[in-house]
């Protein structure tokens, strides 16, 4: 099986070489990542200026492309132009921090995926909590052994998913959790100072997720110590709206053609 592996942590990033070494016993894998790291990009492509690409060696030997791009681009190019063959699997991580509720809309690793999931492709997103000391090599045994079982359970259709890993399933016994994403909103307060030269400026804070609700979602499984994974799709279309506005009528101004 042909496999893409891309972050958004840049093509050095731990997780990246940690998720590498494991998946090698899934199929064969072809590594297109980022030159530098790109968190929160986003589904940026990049279409106004050329996409560098410069291979990248571990000694001797060659262990993909680096992209002077987004990870929207690396996937992109990984499968039009890197992949000997189409791939069968996209994989992006291991991110160093989760990637769950709202985080999902602003993550280059979750775009990454979804990028993968438009060509009609199996993509899985991978992220372990932050921790500066994390054991990349732990989360990427667990993320794979999950990837194993989902390609062993799915369906014959392809299928996004978002895996979130938290720090305390590295450490002691816990369990997959199948929820959706949460959607409350958080991560709006800055800090607001001043730089040398009395310039105002706004730092995000980082804050906290917020606090469970009364249904499991991927923040409140993972904040019980187990491992989330959610399901996604692409599709943003309010449907049930979408019915209910089909009986609208609109009434547009006329205009007068000399």
């Amino acid at each position: 099986m042909q496999i893409l592996l891309t972050n958004d942590d840049g093509i050095y990033a731990p997780g990246l070489a940690a998720l590498e070494t494991e998946l090698q016993s899934l199929g064969e894998l072809t590594v297109v990542a980022p030159a530098t790291e790109q968190s929160g990009v986003g589904h940026s492509i990049t279409f106004l200026t050329p996409l560098i690409v410069q291979e990248v060696y571990a000694g001797d030997r060659q262990r993909g492309w680096a992209v002077e791009g987004s990870p929207a681009d690396c996937v992109k190019l990984g499968v039009s132009e890197f992949c000997q063959e189409r791939p069968a699997l996209v994989v992006s991580g291991i991110n160093s921090g989760s990637n769950a509720g709202i985080n999902v809309l602003y993550s280059g690793t979750v775009a990454a995926a979804i990028e993968g999931a438009f060509f009609g492709i199996t993509s899985v997103a991978v992220s372990l909590e932050f921790d500066d000391q994390a054991d990349f090599r732990r989360a990427a045994q667990l993320a794979t052994a999950v990837i194993r079982q989902i390609l062993a359970q799915k369906g014959p259709e392809p299928q996004l998913y978002n895996l979130n890993i938290p720090l305390a399933a590295l450490r002691g016994p816990t369990e997959v959790c199948v929820v959706p994403m949460g959607i409350a909103h958080y991560g709006e307060r800055y800090l607001k100072r001043q730089d040398p030269k009395g310039r105002t400026y706004y730092w995000a804070t980082g804050d906290p997720p917020p606090q469970p609700t009364d249904h499991a979602t991927d923040l409140s499984v993972m904040q019980a110590g187990k491992i989330s994974l959610t399901p996604l799709q692409f599709d943003m279309t309010a449907a049930n709206a979408c019915d209910q506005m089909r009986s609208w009528s609109f009434d547009l101004p006329t205009q007068e053609y000399a």
